[in-house]
């Protein structure tokens, strides 16, 4: 949302204060009139145009209470223009009046509407000129005396500065609006942050574009993962509620940066699961999602490992372990719920499935079916685990194990690590930093002496 101020608003105000500046006008040309016209002699022609004006005024603000009508109040800028014309033809275009009265003609014209209005408000000062013509022939006497001078200059400027001080107080309230708005833009904007917290990023895009339509249910083939803590009931009746809501806290924000990082979509937070989809969105195709939804599980699993060696750090004696359950097949997702809740999800047998996977298996262990190994067997190193039955499939199972990527094992290995009693290690080459090399091999040689040498 932008801060933003309507020109029109600016410019012409409400039709009360367009009637107040109508009737500055007309007070202005009919003073001229009469003062051209003089106490000597009475003109019909002066004494009826004077009328009409005073007359005009006091209808046009029987227009200034109702409802404004753009439609109308081009109109009374017209008559307005009109009548000015006729005013100027009627003083013999004495210099200054006419002069005074043209520049209020063109300034109104291009405040109220640029270049189309000076136009159409400049044809309708020359016909009124033309239209006074019909009834009196100026004598075309660019001189003026000192009291028409007068008049005109008094009511004019009177207009001028009137309009001056509307105009200051409008552009002061106006920028009083527009500090709020920005405060309000401010305010949406942190709301706005808080609330896409709360949302998947598909449904968040779509309704911060005004494209819901992208959320309606369709088929497509996605890689859905599932991960949850290995007993975490029980761990839930040892520590106090405090802790282990500071522990989970730090355990799913964690797993999401690792999410985030590979693009994937978090579903949903079911206690200490989750469930991440990939391809619901731009894809880049079926195996390129599989590949990254692995990628994210393995760097996952290292993690918890750096993850584990905190928390022991902490005082947490039973160590938190993940399983991992991963499935790639045909999916319905969208916006699934009634008119006034909504859900982003994927359901589906292969979602079903990837739930299934994930129970089956071990702690720090990643289960993966035969349709996502057959998309990333020549990537990562998978263990075939032969066929397993899970609740609600008829038919068992085939699975695999991960184990790593190929990149990653034999000789060029990047990552290791090694946990027996009194002695863990977490070994990750691809984050240790060219100047901590000589600190790391300085630890490694330290530790290796101190267990050489120990005493039986």
């Amino acid at each position: 949302m932008t801060a933003s101020i309507p020109s029109a608003e600016l410019s012409t105000g409400t039709p009360l204060q367009q009637f107040y500046f109508r009737a500055l006008i007309s007070f202005a040309a009919a003073g001229t009139l009469a003062a051209h016209m003089g106490l000597q002699t009475v003109d019909p022609l002066y004494i009826g145009v004077i009328l009409t004006l005073l007359t005009y005024t006091a209808i046009s603000y029987r227009f200034a209470n109702r409802r404004q009508d753009a439609r109308i109040n081009r109109w009374l800028a017209y008559i307005d223009a009109g009548l000015i014309g006729v005013v100027i033809s009627l003083t013999h275009f004495s210099l200054l009046p006419t002069i005074l009265f043209l520049v209020m003609v063109q300034f109104n014209a291009l405040l109220s509407g640029g270049m189309r209005r000076w136009i159409q408000d400049n044809i309708a000062c020359a016909a009124g000129i033309m239209l006074s013509m019909l009834f009196h022939t100026p004598e075309w006497v660019f001189s003026s005396s000192v009291q028409i001078s007068a008049a005109s200059l008094v009511g004019i400027s009177a207009y001028f500065l009137i309009y001056a001080v509307y105009m200051h107080q409008r552009i002061h309230q106006l920028n009083g609006a527009k500090e709020a708005l920005e405060e309000q833009e401010k305010w949406h904007k942190i709301r706005a942050y808080k609330l896409s917290r709360y949302l998947p990023p598909p449904v968040w895009k779509a309704v911060t574009k005004g494209d819901e339509s992208t959320l309606q249910t369709e088929r497509k083939k996605i890689t859905v993962f599932f991960s949850d803590i290995k007993d975490f009931s029980e761990l839930s009746e040892e520590m106090e509620a405090e802790a282990l809501t500071e522990l989970l806290n730090h355990y799913l924000t964690e797993m999401s940066k690792i999410v985030t990082q590979f693009g994937g979509t978090i579903d949903k937070f079911m206690g200490d699961g989750m469930m991440v989809l990939f391809g619901d969105g731009p894809s880049q195709g079926v195996k390129s999602d599989c590949v990254r939804c692995l990628s994210m599980a393995i760097t996952m699993r290292k993690r918890m490992r750096s993850l584990q060696q905190e928390w022991h750090n902490q005082g947490i004696k039973r160590p938190l372990q993940v399983r991992m359950g991963i499935n790639t097949g045909y999916c319905t997702i969208g916006t699934f719920g009634t008119t006034s809740h909504l859900n982003y999800t994927a359901l589906g047998t292969h979602v079903n499935l990837g739930s299934r996977l994930e129970s089956a298996a071990e702690p720090n262990e990643i289960l993966i079916s035969h349709e996502t190994w057959s998309l990333v067997k020549d990537v990562v190193m998978c263990r075939d685990k032969g066929e397993i039955r899970v609740k609600g499939f008829s038919h068992p199972i085939k699975v695999y194990q991960v184990a790593d990527f190929r990149r990653d094992l034999g000789s060029s290995k990047s990552y290791m690590e090694e946990h027996t009693e009194g002695f863990s290690m977490y070994l990750d080459l691809e984050k240790i930093r060219n100047y901590d090399k000589t600190k790391v091999m300085q630890a490694l040689r330290q530790a290796a002496e101190q267990i050489k040498d120990k005493v039986h």
